[in-house]
């Protein structure tokens, strides 16, 4: 039996929570909308990672609160059973079901 991709499934700590994000890059004297900016990015941008896996936007982020990613994002980074996710191989995966092979 497959369980949902759901945090309430994770044998372990949940993601954290978006508002908790923003604040901790408060607390280091930024913002999603300013970080984004120094990143080159557009002000919105680096919002994305909040709500859907993106791997450098989740590297900005935890590199400016000083947290890794997999702490903030555990369901991106491990299965239900703690094993690590490779996320090459779902990028790669999620590409060939859509038929987006980056040629």
């Amino acid at each position: 039996m497959t369980l949902p991709r759901s945090t309430a499934f994770l044998p372990f700590q949940n993601d954290w929570h978006p508002a908790d994000i923003i604040a901790a890059l408060r607390k280091k004297g930024t913002s999603l909308a300013a970080l984004s900016r120094q990143s080159g990015l557009s002000s919105s941008t680096l919002a994305n990672a909040l709500s859907r896996p993106w791997a450098k936007g989740e590297m900005l982020i935890s590199k400016a609160i000083g947290v890794p990613a997999e702490d903030i994002w555990p369901s991106r980074y491990y299965d239900a059973d703690r094993n690590l996710i490779n996320r090459l191989m779902r990028v790669r995966e999620a590409r060939k079901s859509s038929g987006n092979l980056g040629i």
